[in-house]
């Protein structure tokens, strides 16, 4: 098993300061969409000049760095063990770097640790054998502001009117949007897992994080769902940070589980416009990042 620590320093750093394109394209459709002069297009315009500025000098693209959540696939034979303390060793520098801010506190004495690590749920790695000889590491760097407005909806919700089906689903995110207004830093990306227990539906919500924005999901009935979710989520009004426009949310991405006869829940994540996430391919001694 190689020394990946300084791949994975890289891995934080393009995360931390590099809009990924999909996202980067997707800013620059819905700003072509607001009327100028009105402040969700003036919003989109600074949000915009920020995302060159972060790239062009290696900075945060925003000050709260987020929580560090990395998704592994790993050759068989690797060490799961091994790559978290490389993992936490790269945090480590990376936050040295100001790459991140340090952001790990104490919930009971209010220390922070000073280095993005603290226990075995932060970092958040989630590891899994691949069946190659690659490895695969995926980073989101999640804003504490957006992750603030994230739900869960157990169904049937008699207040929203929404039952144990897929309109009730609508029903609920819709709601979740509206709930959050600005304070998720619109225009955000919304990640929604049906069924699951309370915690895996967490889990699912935010690891379909890593679909790209402009794919579509392979069940037709889930991928008109996503997109009616987008559409209608846009005609809330909310706009770029709660100013007002066109545009409150780039993309739905949603995961249906298995669940207990019993709960039906609705697991609604919310990213914000800064959707930090990259990818990490190690095969051999070729290293590449997406």
């Amino acid at each position: 098993m190689p020394e990946v620590t300084g791949a994975l320093l890289e891995l934080i750093r393009l995360t931390a300061t590099s809009l990924p394109p999909d996202v980067e394209a997707a800013l620059q459709h819905v700003a072509g969409q607001e009327e100028p002069g009105l402040a969700a297009h003036a919003t989109l315009e600074t949000i915009l000049k920020n995302v060159g500025l972060a790239r062009e000098f290696s900075t945060p693209i925003c000050q709260d760095t987020g929580t560090p959540a990395f998704y592994v696939r790993y050759p068989a034979g690797w060490s799961p063990k091994s790559l978290r303390a490389q993992i936490n060793t790269a945090l480590d520098e990376a936050t040295r770097l100001s790459y991140l801010r340090p952001n790990a506190v104490n919930a009971l004495t209010g220390v922070n640790s000073g280095g993005n690590t603290g226990d075995e749920y932060f970092p958040a790695i989630h590891f899994e054998e691949g069946e190659d000889d690659a490895l695969v590491v995926d980073l989101v760097l999640k804003g504490g502001g957006c992750e603030n407005v994230g739900a869960q909806y157990k169904l049937p919700d008699a207040g929203l009117n929404a039952g144990r089906d897929l309109e009730g689903v609508r029903k609920v995110v819709l709601d979740a949007v509206y709930q959050a207004q600005g304070r998720g830093c619109a225009p955000g990306v919304l990640g929604v897992a049906i069924g699951g227990d309370r915690g895996s539906g967490y889990l699912a919500s935010k690891q379909v994080f890593l679909r790209k924005l402009g794919d579509a999901h392979p069940d037709p009935q889930l991928a008109e769902l996503e997109a009616r979710i987008t559409r209608e989520a846009n005609t809330l009004g909310i706009g770029p940070m709660g100013f007002g426009g066109k545009t409150t949310v780039l993309a739905t991405k949603i995961r249906a589980l298995y669940r207990l006869p019993a709960s039906f829940f609705v697991t609604v994540s919310y990213m914000c416009w800064a959707f930090r996430r990259r990818r990490m391919v190690l095969r051999g001694d070729l290293i590449w990042y997406e």
